[in-house]
């Protein structure tokens, strides 16, 4: 089986710009924009996670600036209202906050960015202190593994188990991510697992088979 993935971790930042409930809007922005991200975790003074206030948070107060919403309007934007006359990250922040653990693989930490439609997760502990922050970017670094790397990962745990020798003779290529698995196989209904098996190791980008010569697609 693919060896052991890499977890939340492996790929957050550490050095994670906060700000505590107390912070007023334009200290908020200041920390933005010098930090360059788009949203900040909102702590307490031992460090753990309260919310998080974001850009999307902010920009109400610029929305609604110099309008007069009509009732329809009141009622539909009720929260951004709000939000549009808050001043502290207090008020201001998205809570609970959605947040990750350390120990999370990166495909749990994808899927909670998805489902939630956001950019970046607090990492938190088992006490929800906050430990470091993981973004749409640091999940997207496995992608930058070497291709021998993936390749000698593709022959120990999937070839290997799968097409052991002398049985079988596989080879195993790797260019720009795309894996592709040629030569000689005793079982050919095991491409379809072996395929399935070789897009779960991370960085893998796709997958081909080219058997005895002749392109066999991966189910």
């Amino acid at each position: 089986m693919p060896g052991s993935p890499h977890i939340v971790r492996d790929v957050m930042t550490r050095d994670v710009a906060v700000v505590d409930r107390d912070a007023a809007f334009k200290d908020i922005v200041r920390t933005l924009q010098a930090r360059k991200v788009s949203a900040l975790p909102v702590v307490d003074g031992a460090g753990h996670v309260l919310g998080v206030v974001s850009e999307a948070d902010l920009l109400p107060k610029e929305e609604f600036r110099d309008s007069d919403p009509d009732r329809y309007t009141q009622l539909r934007r009720l929260s951004d209202l709000a939000k549009a006359g808050s001043v502290t990250a207090g008020e201001l922040m998205t809570r609970p906050a959605l947040t990750v653990t350390a120990g999370a693989t990166l495909a749990q930490a994808a899927r909670t960015m998805a489902r939630a439609r956001v950019k970046r997760l607090p990492v938190v502990d088992a006490d929800g202190r906050l430990e470091g922050v993981v973004s749409r970017t640091d999940l997207l670094k496995v992608f930058l593994r070497d291709d021998e790397e993936i390749a000698e990962e593709v022959r120990r745990e999937v070839v290997a188990y799968l097409f052991p020798a002398p049985e079988s003779a596989v080879r195993v290529e790797v260019r720009d991510g795309v894996v592709r698995l040629a030569g000689r196989l005793r079982d050919t209904s095991l491409v379809p697992v072996a395929a399935r098996l070789v897009r779960a190791v991370e960085g893998v980008v796709d997958v081909g088979f080219d058997l005895d010569g002749q392109d066999t697609p991966a189910e």
